[in-house]
């Protein structure tokens, strides 16, 4: 096999007749269409475990969903070792999430194991930005100091936000402002998130509102810049890992907390325990763990994680790959919709015979609603409709379910569509690339074997 000079998704993505030459030995003057007609269709279905129902609906370029996440050949064409995800090992944690660094600790939940209603602890998703503080001895001590545009400057103890303020309860979605990152091509920096950098838990704690009222916001008090224990990967006391903030009208929405407990259960260490925020229906890295400092400005926060290109997209369409103008960025704020698809697995292999596939997957938009999710088995030459369950409140996650029948054994992909609730739906690849690789949400898609 000749060198390969790029990924097979950037082959796929440029050059699609070369990328089914190099995976699967056909000749690279013969399309797609003719490639399925010929010899090409078998070595094709050899590679994907069995015939291919559908083949004829079969896009141009796409790369079969069964070899997706299998590594691309390296250089030369010889096969690539198998390095494959490497397993969480964390107490109380489920050793099927997937580590995507170490220093920090950052790992992301397999679609599957996003199967349930209310995420447990075991498969919640972790993301740090520096080194983890050691768990607090006496939590209700912990201080949380809001200051700067205000009239009132509060030091109060976790004790103190649980007997003052009325305590809230709410299943909210949190995800990382980067999930999704892996899909855009040419490869984003960072972590390369699937989709598993999402979790929907029940958060219990107070309104950030009712604190910021009792601390007397002033007219000039525009903006918020979080802070925490957590110390920078220098080891470096005088510079945080991480510092954001949002607009006063998103820090005053009623959903937007101060958390002490996840699922009933005081907020573990790993999640940020005592104490973080939870900002529902944006980039995660704003609900800051191990919180101390809320400090109100007159102005747009520009701490690390505010500036540049980091958290940040693109005002207007950049090339892929190409220098990035920051003058053309802002700051990220509602996360796009995206929908998963829960059950099956990816690789699932159903007994001969079987001729209707129960589905189960969830769904979520940002700061709206989902007004749909749709599904297709024949590559979205057609889409089925869904069952979408209504959410328990603002910014919990939508589950959704369906039957559909397939005509015979084979090998199947099922795609899934969300559309949010302004009509906006997950585009089929992840668009708007930026550097950082923000809001990829391409169409979600899993192979299925029958028989």
């Amino acid at each position: 096999m000749p060198k390969i000079e790029r990924t097979i998704d950037e082959l796929y993505g440029d050059d699609p007749e070369r990328a089914d030459a190099m995976v699967f030995g056909r000749a690279p003057d013969v399309n797609r269409r003719g490639f399925l007609g010929t010899a090409g269709l078998a070595a094709m279905g050899a590679a994907v475990g069995g015939v291919i129902p559908f083949a004829a609906d079969m896009p141009a370029g796409l790369f079969p969903a069964a070899l997706a996440q299998a590594p691309s050949p390296p250089a030369g064409g010889a096969p690539a070792a198998p390095k494959g995800p490497q397993p969480l090992k964390f107490p109380g944690k489920d050793q099927g999430l997937t580590v995507l660094g170490d220093r920090p600790l950052v790992a992301e939940t397999p679609e599957h194991l996003l199967d349930d209603d209310t995420t447990p602890f075991a498969k919640f998703f972790i993301r740090n930005n520096g080194q983890t503080p050691d768990e607090a001895k006496d939590p209700d001590k912990w201080t949380i100091t809001v200051d700067g545009e205000v009239n009132n400057k509060l030091d109060l103890t976790l004790g103190q936000l649980k007997s003052r303020y009325k305590p809230q309860t709410f299943r909210m979605v949190l995800e990382c402002g980067g999930n999704g990152r892996s899909f855009f091509t040419p490869p984003a920096r960072g972590n390369q998130w699937t989709n598993g950098g999402a979790g929907c838990a029940e958060w219990t704690g107070v309104r950030l509102a009712d604190v910021l009222k009792a601390a007397g916001v002033k007219p000039s008090g525009i903006y918020t810049a979080h802070y925490g224990a957590d110390l920078h990967l220098s080891g470096d006391p005088k510079q945080p890992p991480i510092s954001r903030g949002m607009r006063m009208d998103k820090a005053m929405e009623p959903h937007t907390l101060i958390v002490w407990a996840m699922n009933g259960q005081p907020l573990p260490n790993i999640h940020g325990g005592p104490v973080r925020l939870i900002v529902p229906g944006w980039a995660g890295s704003l609900s800051h763990k191990w919180l101390t400092r809320i400090w109100v400005r007159d102005k747009e926060h520009d701490g690390p994680g505010m500036t540049g290109t980091s958290y940040r997209v693109p005002i207007r369409p950049m090339v892929p790959g190409d220098k990035a103008d920051e003058k053309n960025f802002k700051i990220l704020e509602s996360m796009p919709v995206r929908a998963i698809i829960t059950s099956p697995a990816n690789g699932a292999k159903l007994a001969a015979g079987t001729r209707e596939i129960a589905l189960r997957g969830t769904s979520w938009a940002g700061d709206r609603s989902v007004s749909a999710i749709d599904v297709s088995t024949d590559f979205g030459a057609t889409w089925q409709k869904t069952n979408v369950s209504k959410p328990k409140n603002r910014f919990d996650w939508q589950r959704w379910s369906a039957r559909v029948k397939v005509p015979s054994d084979g090998y199947y992909e099922i795609w899934v569509r969300g559309t949010d609730s302004r009509g906006v739906m997950t585009p089929h690849v992840a668009g708007n690339w930026n550097p950082q690789g923000y809001g990829g949400n391409p169409m979600h898609r899993v192979a299925v074997l029958i028989g």
